[in-house]
């Protein structure tokens, strides 16, 4: 009986590890066939082949960056990502230690109204009006605050699920050495909110950074133009240089990979901590 059931339980083992297998295969495969095509010739690319280039092409690179003007569409990425992202983070660590600190009634509605956000899709017809009267339309900053407020609900969401698990000890010891809230909160609160924070600001960073939508309707100068837009515009320009293109995808998600690699412990601490209690 007992070997029966250790048999068991190694066959259902064995068999989420082959599944697990066959899932990394799916999502690897794209990736390998962008970065093999990415080192070939013109004519070698063309059937989107697995086979290893016969010569690499790393000049298919440099092509991109000047014919692509990925410099500009870098920064512009960069900008747009980073600042939304610090933006959204700051001011949903303020908010959830508020709201999660003063329990009320209205606090809670404010809580649930503010994470609604998460599911609701966005009313784009309202949105570019809100956009056409404040001047925010095809101006950096304009874009910044559009992606800094799409990231608050799920940043409150998360920050305020960890703040939980910190006691209000802390909070009542604090107030009896003399600190009043705003320097309770930087001081001996924020400092324990590391993990979340640094969660909070990768996801809010890489989220923004995949967008297409959003530059797609509210960016119409190329000066604007962040790095999907400009993939974009370059397939519809090099739709038969399939070495290009994948040159160019490569490019463009390499910074997305060397963010998260860096910070995926980070990601998986904040992720568990905040999972405590919401």
């Amino acid at each position: 009986m007992i070997l029966s059931v250790i048999k068991h339980k190694k066959t259902v083992f064995a068999a989420g590890h082959l599944a697990a297998v066959f899932a990394s295969l799916l999502t690897l495969t794209p990736v390998y066939l962008v970065c093999v095509n990415a080192l070939k010739s013109e004519s070698e690319s063309a059937a989107m082949a697995p086979s290893l280039p016969s010569q690499l092409h790393f000049e298919n690179f440099a092509t991109v960056i000047e014919r692509g003007k990925l410099v500009t569409s870098f920064f512009n990425s960069v900008l747009y990502a980073g600042s939304s992202a610090a933006l959204a983070t700051f001011f949903a660590a303020l908010a959830a230690f508020v709201l999660s600190r003063r329990r009320s009634r209205m606090n809670r509605a404010i809580y649930f109204f503010l994470i609604m956000g998460i599911a609701l899709p966005i009313n784009f017809f309202t949105l570019t009006k809100i956009m056409q009267v404040a001047h925010l339309i095809n101006t950096k900053p304009g874009i910044i605050i559009l992606y800094a407020t799409l990231q608050i609900p799920f940043a409150i969401f998360l920050i305020y699920g960890f703040i939980e698990s910190i006691p209000r000890d802390l909070d009542d010891a604090a107030t009896i050495d003399g600190c009043g809230p705003v320097k309770m909160f930087f001081f001996v609160v924020a400092p324990l909110l590391t993990p979340v924070l640094v969660t909070t600001f990768i996801l809010s960073f890489l989220n923004t950074w995949n967008d297409f939508i959003m530059p797609l309707y509210y960016l119409d100068s190329s000066e604007n133009w962040p790095m999907t837009l400009a993939v974009y515009n370059f397939f519809g320009q090099y739709k038969q240089s399939w070495n290009l293109v994948s040159a160019d995808i490569l490019l463009t998600i390499a910074p997305v990979l060397i963010v998260y690699l860096v910070g995926q412990r980070f990601i998986l601490s904040g992720m568990t901590s905040g999972a405590v209690k919401g």
